[in-house]
C-alpha cells in the first residue's frame, strides 16, 4: 500500500475542508500493484467505487481510438476532415485529424473562433453540444489556412474528431465509443455520458447538489471531447494499457506530433502549475521527459487528473466531485513517487 507523507495528506485535508460532500478519489499504480483511496472532508472513506464525470480526460479515448484505426489503415492523420462531411467545398481546406488532435488547427476552447476572439465571447461550463448540420456551417464560415497554428487548445476540435469516429466506424460516435471501452480496452465500468443512478453527483461552492451533466446522446450530436464516465480503478487500468502499450497502437499516441508554445499555452500551463509540455495526440507530454503523459478534466463540479510514468512504470489519478484544481495534488504525489520508488 502507498504510503502518503505528511505533506501530501495535509494537501488532500486543506483541499477537502468546507466540501461537505467531497468524494476525493486518489488512486496509485506502483510496482504491479494499485492503490485506491477514497477522502471525505472529515478523512477516509471506505467506499472505493465511485464514478466521476472525467471531463477532458475523454480526449485520450477519442484520440486512443483514432490511434486504433491508423493502426488498421482505415485512416490517416494527414486525412482532412473535410472526408468525413458530405457536401463540403472541396476546394477549400479544412483541417487535418493530425492537427485536431494536437491542438494546432487553429480552433479555441469551444468554438473554431482565434483565441483573442474566444476572449470577448466566454462560455461557462459545456456549451450545447453542436449537430453535424451546425458543425458545417461553422466549418465553412471559419475557414482556416493549411498551417500548424499556434497550440489553443480545442474541446470543438475533438468533437470533429469525434464525428470522424462514428463515420468511419458506420455506427455513429456514441455507439462506437462504448464498444471501444467495453471490449477493446475491457473497461467495464467506463461509459459515454451519465448515468444519474450510478454516477457520483457533482456539488458546487455552496454544497448544493448539481446532479451530472445530461449528454443528448443523438446520432446526428458527435462528442469526443468530454463526456466519458469512469473510476479511479478503470482509470488505472487504462493508465497501464498505455503504459506497457499493450495494445500496440497506443504508442502513436504518446510520440511527439506538436510544439506547445503560445500565449494561450503560457496561461494554460501556469494555471495548471505544470512544467512546458509537447504535445501528443490527445495526451500532453512532458517537455523534458516526453515518457511523462497527462491529461487533466474540468466540467462544472468535476475535476480529474491521470498522470503516467512509463518510464518508472507509475501512474496517479486524482478525481473530486467539486470543481477544483487536482494538479497540486497530482504532481506533488508524482514527485514524491519518482524521488521514493
Amino acid at each position: 500500500m502507498f504510503k502518503y507523507n505528511n505533506n501530501i495528506l495535509k494537501t488532500i485535508k486543506n483541499v477537502c475542508k468546507g466540501k461537505k460532500h467531497i468524494k476525493l478519489t486518489i488512486g496509485v499504480f506502483l510496482n504491479g500493484g494499485k492503490d485506491i483511496r477514497v477522502f471525505g472532508e472529515n478523512g477516509e472513506i471506505q467506499n472505493k467505487n465511485y464514478i466521476y464525470e472525467i471531463a477532458s480526460i475523454t480526449k485520450t479515448f477519442t484520440a486512443s481510438l483514432l490511434s486504433k484505426y491508423i493502426f488498421e489503415n482505415k485512416i490517416s492523420l494527414d486525412d482532412s476532415i473535410q472526408k468525413y462531411f458530405n457536401g463540403l467545398d472541396n476546394t477549400k481546406y479544412y483541417p487535418t485529424l493530425k492537427r485536431l488532435a494536437t491542438h494546432t488547427a487553429g480552433y479555441s476552447m469551444a468554438l473554431p473562433f482565434s483565441w483573442s476572439e474566444f476572449l470577448s465571447t466566454p462560455l461557462k461550463g459545456f456549451p450545447p453540444l453542436p449537430n453535424v448540420d451546425m458543425i458545417k456551417v461553422v466549418l465553412q464560415k471559419n475557414q482556416r489556412k493549411n498551417k500548424d497554428y499556434p497550440w489553443q487548445y480545442s474541446n470543438y476540435g475533438f468533437i470533429l474528431l469525434g464525428h470522424a469516429i462514428g463515420v468511419i466506424s458506420g455506427r455513429g460516435y456514441w455507439n462506437t465509443m462504448d464498444d471501444f471501452l467495453s471490449n477493446e480496452l475491457e473497461l467495464q465500468k467506463t461509459y459515454t455520458g451519465t448515468c444519474p443512478e450510478k454516477n457520483l453527483h457533482g456539488y458546487n461552492r455552496n454544497n448544493k447538489d448539481c446532479g451530472n451533466y445530461i449528454f443528448e446522446k443523438s446520432p446526428d450530436i458527435p462528442s469526443g471531447e468530454g463526456d466519458i464516465s469512469s473510476t479511479a480503478e478503470d482509470l488505472l487500468k487504462y493508465a497501464e494499457l498505455n503504459m506497457y502499450e499493450r495494445k500496440p497502437y497506443l504508442s502513436l499516441c504518446h510520440k511527439k506530433h506538436a510544439n506547445v508554445s503560445s500565449m494561450f499555452a503560457t496561461v494554460f500551463q501556469k494555471a495548471a502549475g505544470v512544467n512546458k509540455i509537447d504535445m501528443g495526440l490527445g495526451w500532453m507530454l512532458d517537455k523534458d521527459n516526453n515518457d511523462i503523459l497527462w491529461h487533466g478534466g474540468d466540467s462544472d463540479f468535476f475535476n480529474s487528473l491521470l498522470i503516467i510514468d512509463k518510464n518508472k512504470k507509475l501512474a496517479f489519478v486524482v478525481l473530486s466531485n467539486y470543481k477544483m484544481h487536482n494538479y497540486k495534488i497530482g504532481f506533488s504525489v508524482l514527485e514524491y513517487l519518482q524521488k521514493n520508488i
